[in-house]
């Protein structure tokens, strides 16, 4: 089998393409760069199965070549963190609308298999908790950057189940909630790893707002087996599935855990958002996944506990080192 994995030097996408290989797959990686590194895909690199494009998903000529080469598209290459997306709304809108418009084109050309990775965003505002597959969406306003991101991987869903309904597309479409683990960096606003550098480096562990929110986070390694589950499933086809953890912790209570963890040395200090972000910012209180369709569908749930999570990334933070600068923290996922 052959797979296309979009974004495939990203954080999520370079443990795809770990995992494809193992399992005998030959694997094509696109990715422009923008936010994944060749350092995540270095190991896979002397692989004769695998092969790698330095390129944007936007680009017509190249996606269509390579979808034609592949069994199966994962599509993971989108705008991610929650700093690029509120202060880069525009490249944002357009790299996640249009690039996904090109693979959909592509893969209906010849009827290959799409997984789409979609976000929790899409659910905005809802208040009713845990968040269903078939719950209504509710975005903020247009005054507000961060909607935007929410807004256009809605459209993506909407044009990929368009696409299964009109020209029988075998698409699946995987809505992560917050995935974490190694090899994912704090550049972008995600807050686990931030968290970790700065326990690491005894520096102050910065909660911005009041640190009551509360996140489910869940393993990388998980996240990777229900993707592969799902693309492997015929009941899946046309269907929107949440991907991710259901336990829940506060931010609050992360900061505390990764303190204690890296050693203790740290203080917690909360700033308030209009500190933080860039004008276009709006946090919400709780986002927890519904996992029951995944489960009844693929027989599986993610099961690795935070506690593992974190352990597992301040392993490989002493083993590689972290410069990342500190930036403004979210839970996006």
């Amino acid at each position: 089998m052959i797979a296309l994995v979009t974004g495939g030097a990203g954080f999520i996408g370079s443990h795809l393409a770990e995992r494809l290989v193992a399992e005998g797959w030959e694997v094509w990686i696109l990715d422009d760069l923008s936010t994944g590194s060749m350092r995540n895909i270095d190991s896979l690199l002397d692989s004769p199965r695998v092969h790698h494009r330095i390129g944007s998903v936007t680009d017509e000529q190249r996606v269509g070549e390579l979808v034609d080469r592949a069994d199966v598209v994962f599509h993971l290459a989108a705008a991610v963190g929650v700093k690029l997306i509120v202060e880069n709304p525009t490249r944002t809108i357009e790299t996640n609308i249009r690039g996904c418009e090109v693979v959909l084109q592509a893969a209906a050309k010849k009827g290959k298999r799409v997984l789409l990775a979609s976000s929790s965003e899409v659910y905005g505002k809802g208040v009713r908790v845990p968040f269903a597959e078939d719950d209504d969406l509710v975005l903020g306003p247009t005054t507000k950057s961060r909607w935007g991101y929410a807004c256009s991987k809605a459209i993506d869903e909407y044009l990929a189940l368009a696409y299964a309904n009109e020209r029988s597309l075998p698409v699946i479409i995987a809505r992560l909630f917050n995935t974490v683990g190694p090899r994912q960096t704090g550049r972008y606003g995600m807050v686990v790893p931030t968290f970790v550098r700065q326990g690491l480096a005894g520096e102050d562990i910065t909660v911005y707002g009041s640190g009551d929110q509360r996140r489910c986070f869940a393993d990388v390694s998980d996240v990777v087996e229900c993707l592969l589950r799902l693309v492997a499933c015929d009941e899946a086809r046309g269907r929107v599935f949440n991907v991710g953890n259901d336990r829940e912790i506060s931010i609050n209570a992360l900061a505390s855990l990764v303190r204690a963890c890296t050693g203790g040395a740290s203080r917690i200090i909360r700033v308030p958002y209009e500190q933080a972000y860039a004008q276009g910012f709006e946090d919400l209180g709780r986002r927890v996944p519904d996992l029951s369709r995944l489960e009844r569908t693929i027989g599986f749930r993610p099961t690795v506990p935070i506690e593992t999570i974190v352990d597992r990334v301040i392993a490989q933070a002493r083993q590689c080192g972290d410069s990342i600068v500190p930036q403004p923290l979210a839970a996006l996922a």
